[in-house]
């Protein structure tokens, strides 16, 4: 039998393509954009249609051995009618047996039928540009083949000037949902087959510019930068600002201001060849690693990063402009300054935003063969000579497309491919071709290839360890900067441990920060489940919601996470004596003074702000810090809680948030506030069925029953919360997760006992016992009431019984309101949710919101929506009051029907609002991918107590 050839299960990166060139946006040249409606058939193998609907003249309309329909490009064919998506995290969704793929493998065959603008150039020639492709394509034009290629995210031209007419020119385009290619591309997403970023024709007149380096050093001891630009086809290099005008490949050294993520400088400049002119978007800095730390313009910096897929829950991986903008504002405004492109160079527009917006960019290549770790890594193609002509090309395309970015500082190698021959290959072309950039690759712990010791997902103590030179391995690593590439895996509620990291960070400067994993959550919008994760489409194998992961949600709602990160990497500390009137400032940033801030102060009572103002503080340098005086506290209740708030915010607008956007706060307590007196002095009093205490009415269980007019539900301790992401661990982990060590005990279906329903002279004692079935494990639960005649007062006792080796979720009380409605208003943390180790970012006020507001509405339901320190609470017409600051939770489903839940659609809301009082939760972690809770955050069973006063009368003092 004699096998097939076709160019997708061929190794090499294709065929008849140009060489790779620097990309920019502009120029004076003409381009025409191809994007649009382009005519589609799908296939579902790659040889089931010939290529005569490449044949020039081909109408589409006429032939009847296909149904042609429509397809918007950029765009992929799954998310537009034609298949399914699939998402896997490590494995192949094929056999593994490279380079070969499977037999069924979805092929789309795209028309688009163009003519040229009447004024197009007859002289020079043009080049037609893929900037995206998934996996594999093949091109015509006219009828005669072009050539193919692979390298999904990055780009591809050929030369088609002689092929060119004025009118009705075909396009043929087939696209290969599997190929060699995609060996190299299992990179933890959705495969999304498609022409997912744009097509264009540019015109290349006769001396237009070729490939171009912009080299621009920047001398920190001299306050200058050194401009030089090598191009392919001579010309000149202007830049008015600085009086530059060279001839290219000459030098020039200016005073300039530096480029920086904190002041993204950037010079306007033009390279003039005889056919074309090309404008230049030039910053000065320069990237080297000086003893032992990575240093921009002599300074160490520090990455407060996060790792970007590019997605869109409608569009896949083809973003607009305005999107990608969305993506670097967010970013600004939560402080981060640094983003690794996993793991793929992204569309060039974006770092076109990072220079002109200012972050820090590592550009991954678009390399992954992760799924070879499945079958011991055999075969990988990294250590294969016959890929390394791919894994070169891949190299270069991104070297050469994103090489006048001054935002790109690190190059890296790619992702999670192991180690081997191939990529010490790609290290060696890189740094022949630009050493003015560092370079990353996190698989290879020896560091032979790379300039830094890069990590993902290390715990808190293994990091200190590194931090302080402790760590195993080669002492040439104990010498290298060291980041962690992944970390705190903010998949659904989450991450928790950032202000530890941050600490360690702050502390060592060895430790150069890292990047979240990951931007966003990969919901794909669905008409049944609101967001689709992976198996959702039927396919197998998948990962779940794995592809759910990031800082903000689908639609880019920034997640608590978010909040969270941004709370705790503020480039100003801020911390002091609200007894003393004292505030200290230290400036975090890197190179930026304190000159584009300005401060206030507020003073608050009971949660309420009653005066405000601005305080003088410095323009500190870069790691400076100073102090600062407040002012006498105003006038308040002489029983109130009171506290300072201190905010650093912007004094003017910029490119990226307006005047006022908030940098850095803190909270300094002033006056504890008064303690109120106990809900004592009533007596029981038993009628029928029925005991009275004050305005509460029990069962003859002990059971309470209503509070007044306000109907009680089963309350009744609680110790379950519907499992996290985090609780749920990692799945290919051999020990069991923290959620199913829960589940085996059985503390998701807790048995209540009633021992004693025991009255006296001022209280109702009720006493019960609390445990799992097939278990000696319990908790014996003493709830005493109490009344003063108009309010309720609940002291619940909790001691355990038996070795509890494993942590509680939660402990507290549940119950019921039913009918209630209206928002919840407290005082204590917030706005949004916070749990033991994710609090940074709750402030201490009065706030107010609806149940459904409460919700933070996951791809995947489970726990949320808890605040922290709350003093007192008014839902439903209930007023709660606790010395002891509980979480609140309260929502419209239980807690049973939130685990239940699969996607948010799954949650009906109820006519009950179901309320959560925790005296203790247990804390977040990592653990879908990465450490648990710290010791600090774990909810060990012990004896607590729980004192709540419930309320319907809303007294003088207590209700703003």
């Amino acid at each position: 039998m004699v096998r097939i050839a076709l160019p997708h299960d061929d190794v090499s990166p294709g065929t008849g393509c140009l060489p790779p060139r620097a990309w920019y946006a502009t120029s004076d040249a003409r381009a025409l954009c191809l994007n649009g409606n382009w005519r589609f058939r799908l296939s579902p193998t790659a040889d089931a249609e010939d290529d005569a609907f490449a044949a020039d003249g081909y109408d589409a309309d006429t032939d009847g051995r296909g149904a042609w329909g429509e397809i918007a490009v950029p765009g992929h064919w799954v998310l537009q009618g034609h298949g399914t998506p699939h998402y896997t995290n490590q494995l192949y969704p094929f056999p593994v047996d490279p380079p070969r793929v499977p037999t069924d493998n979805p092929t789309g065959d795209h028309l688009r039928v163009f003519d040229l603008p009447g004024d197009w150039p007859a002289a020079g020639t043009t080049v037609l540009r893929f900037d995206g492709v998934e996996s594999c394509a093949r091109v015509w034009l006219n009828g005669t083949g072009l050539g193919d290629f692979k390298g999904s995210r990055l780009p591809h031209e050929f030369d088609v000037g002689p092929l060119l007419r004025p009118g009705r020119n075909v396009l043929a385009v087939r696209v290969h949902q599997w190929s060699a290619g995609s060996y190299l591309e299992d990179q933890d997403q959705w495969w999304l087959p498609g022409v997912f970023r744009d097509v264009t024709l540019l015109h290349r007149p006769e001396g237009s510019a070729g490939d171009h380096f912009v080299h621009a050093a920047y001398d920190h001891r001299a306050g200058t930068g050194t401009l030089r630009v090598d191009a392919d086809v001579r010309g000149r290099v202007t830049v008015p600002e600085l009086g530059v005008d060279m001839a290219t490949g000459e030098s020039a050294t200016v005073p300039v201001e530096p480029w920086t993520a904190e002041t993204p400088r950037l010079y306007d400049g033009v390279l003039a060849t005889a056919g074309e002119r090309v404008p230049l978007r030039i910053g000065f800095r320069t990237v080297a690693v000086e003893d032992g730390l990575i240093k921009v313009n002599g300074r160490p910096l520090l990455f407060r990063g996060v790792n970007r897929h590019e997605f869109h829950p409608e569009t896949g991986r083809a973003l607009d402009a305005d999107t990608m903008r969305a993506d670097v504002l967010l970013m600004k405004r939560h402080n981060i300054n640094a983003v690794r492109t996993s793991h793929y160079p992204p569309h060039p527009a974006f770092l076109d935003l990072c220079d002109e917006l200012g972050l820090w960019v590592v550009d991954e290549c678009d390399l992954e063969t992760h799924g070879f770790q499945a079958v011991g890594r055999r075969g990988n193609p990294v250590d294969d000579d016959r890929w390394t002509p791919a894994l070169l090309d891949r190299a270069a395309r991104m070297v050469e497309r994103d090489k006048n970015h001054p935002s790109v500082v690190v190059w890296s190698l790619g992702n999670e491919c192991g180690t081997g021959r191939g990529l010490t290959a790609m290290a060696e072309w890189i740094r022949a071709r630009d050493d003015s950039r560092l370079l990353h690759y996190e698989g290879d712990r020896s560091c032979a290839d790379t300039d830094l010791y890069s990590r993902m997902y290390a715990d808190h103590a293994e990091v200190e360890l590194i931090g302080r030179g402790e760590d195993e391995g080669p002492e040439a690593r104990r010498r290298l900067p060291f980041v962690l590439c992944e970390y705190a895996h903010a998949m659904g509620n989450g991450p928790g441990g950032l202000t530890e990291y941050q600490r360690l960070f702050e502390s060592y400067e060895r430790l150069q920060g890292g990047f979240v994993w990951e931007w966003i959550d990969h919901g794909i919008a669905h008409p049944a489940y609101e967001y689709a994760y992976g198996g959702d489409f039927g396919e197998e194998p998948h990962d779940g919601n794995f592809v759910c992961d990031g800082l903000v949600l689908p639609d880019r709602t920034p997640s608590p996470g978010l909040l969270e990160y941004k709370k705790v990497i503020e480039p100003v500390r801020i911390d002091g004596d609200g007894h003393a009137g004292v505030v200290r400032i230290t400036n975090l940033h890197d190179f930026a003074t304190l000159g584009h801030l300005s401060f206030t102060w507020s003073y608050e009572a009971d949660g309420v702000r009653v005066a405000d103002g601005p305080l003088a503080v410095p323009a500190l340098g870069p790691g400076e810090h100073a102090e600062a005086q407040l002012p006498p506290a105003p006038p308040h209740a002489p029983e109130a809680e009171t506290g300072w708030t201190v905010r650093a915010v912007l004094a003017a607008d910029t490119a990226w948030a307006e005047r006022g956007h908030v940098v850095a706060w803190a909270q300094l307590p002033h006056e504890a506030g008064a303690v109120r007196p106990a809900a004592r002095g009533a007596s029981p009093v038993r009628e029928g069925r029925r005991t009275t205490l004050g305005p509460a009415v029990f069962d003859d269980r002990g059971a309470l029953l209503a509070l007044g007019d306000l109907r009680i539900a089963d309350l009744r301790l609680d110790v379950w919360r519907a499992p996290t992401d985090n609780d749920n661990g990692m799945p290919w982990r051999p020990e069991p997760s923290l959620a199913t060590r829960w589940r085996q005990l059985g503390l998701h279906r807790m048995q209540h006992r009633l021992d004693a329903v025991e009255p006296s002279g001022d209280a109702l004692t009720v006493r019960t016992r609390v445990a799992p079935a097939a278990s000696d494990l319990g908790l014996r639960a003493v709830y005493r009431w109490q009344s003063d005649g108009a309010r309720l007062l609940l002291a619940l006792e909790v001691e355990p019984e038996g070795e509890w080796t494993v942590p509680l979720p939660r402990l507290g009380i549940r119950f019921g309101l039913p009918g209630a409605r209206g928002p919840v208003r407290w005082f204590g943390g917030g706005p949004g949710e916070a749990y033991p180790d994710t609090r940074a970012a709750s402030m201490t006020g009065l706030w107010e919101a609806d149940v459904d507001a409460l919700q933070t509405p996951y791809v995947r339901p489970q726990e949320n929506g808890a605040r922290p320190d709350v003093r007192w609470a008014r839902i439903g017409g209930l007023r709660i009051d606790s010395g002891h600051r509980p979480w609140l939770t309260a929502r419209r489903w239980t807690t049973e029907e939130l685990d239940a839940a699969r996607h948010r659609a799954d949650l009906v809301p109820g006519r009950t609002v179901w309320v959560n009082l925790d005296i203790g939760q247990h804390g977040i972690g990592t653990g879908s991918c990465g450490p648990g809770p710290l010791p600090p955050y774990q909810l060990h069973a012990r004896p607590t107590r729980l004192d709540v006063t419930f309320s319907t009368a809303v007294t003088r003092g207590n209700m703003p």
